[in-house]
């Protein structure tokens, strides 16, 4: 019963770092662009939330949604000072050297605002456990609802992509970007319509994250942001359920790590197991490789 309830708790930590995943990849899918600050907007996230709970005395529900909002104006914000100047800068390093400095800004803003000190993250939702099996499997309401709210998501976003009009136009930003503009696509709207969809997801990542691992400082998504781009790597990025299913797998390898291998090492594991993916396909489980004709 042990290695069931391993695979449970696998599934709910892989579960939230493919709802962050989800957001790197359809960044990178449609900007090209790796937003390595998207673990600190978690952090932010997770920190309006816990504010407006304590501090305000916000219910629950509206906490929520302010975490959301911050979010995605925080997500449209960064894009709009720190990469569209730089859109057309001649290597991407530039961008992901701004990536990494906004990052560090996130979470050194919250160091002042916050502190340093960790705090307990308050009980936001409230779903009874589940026992089975004459009680000698339990499974708490914070992993039901993470892994129905991964799901939900994901299918929300693979039929918003796919069947509206903005996703359309996702896809054709993603394809040509600029035979998207001669058509008549707005690529800075969409691209931060991107942007705020990634980063309202994040919120929601920081919520489900904070809820199940009760704990907070302002470096709290930094590692999960690792690891979850790792999940969009190992799914192949810019794949929607690639990250889905990169998250959930990288959830349960870390899991199974710490419980039959060695906790110290668990991480190292994660990261082995992505160098051997991409050793033998390269493009991740669900990528593609593209071959440009000239």
């Amino acid at each position: 019963m042990s290695f069931i309830s391993y695979l449970k708790d696998g599934i709910s930590l892989g579960s939230v770092y493919a709802i962050i995943a989800l957001g790197y990849t359809m960044v990178y899918g449609i900007a090209k662009m790796l937003n390595f600050a998207h673990g600190d907007i978690i952090m932010v996230g997770a920190f309006v939330i816990l504010t407006a709970i304590t501090k305000a005395g916000l219910s629950p529900v509206v906490s929520v949604i302010l975490g959301i909002i911050v979010c995605t104006v925080l997500g449209v914000v960064i894009e709009m000072v720190a990469y569209r100047p730089l859109r057309k800068a001649s290597s991407n390093l530039a961008v992901l050297i701004t990536a990494i400095g906004v990052s560090y800004l996130l979470q050194n803003l919250a160091l002042l605002i916050f502190g340093a000190d960790a705090k307990s993250f308050v009980t936001v939702i409230n779903v009874p456990t589940l026992t089975l099996f004459d009680g000698r499997l339990t499974i708490k309401g914070i992993t039901i609802v993470t892994i129905l709210a991964c799901i939900v998501i994901m299918l929300g976003l693979t039929f918003f992509v796919n069947k509206t009009k903005p996703g359309r136009a996702m896809q054709a930003v993603a394809e040509d970007r600029d035979a998207a503009q001669l058509m008549g696509v707005n690529v800075n709207a969409t691209i931060s319509l991107t942007f705020a969809i990634g980063s309202g997801l994040a919120a929601i990542a920081g919520l489900l994250l904070c809820s199940a691992y009760p704990t907070l400082t302002p470096y709290t998504g930094a590692m999960p942001g690792i690891k979850a781009f790792v999940a969009a790597v190992f799914g192949g990025i810019g794949s929607i359920p690639g990250a889905m299913v990169g998250g959930i797998l990288l959830g349960v390898i870390e899991i199974f790590g710490r419980a039959y291998i060695s906790s110290q090492v668990a991480d190292a594991i994660v990261f082995a197991v992505l160098i051997i993916v991409l050793l033998v396909k390269p493009a991740g489980l669900f990528g593609k490789n593209i071959q440009e004709k000239v």
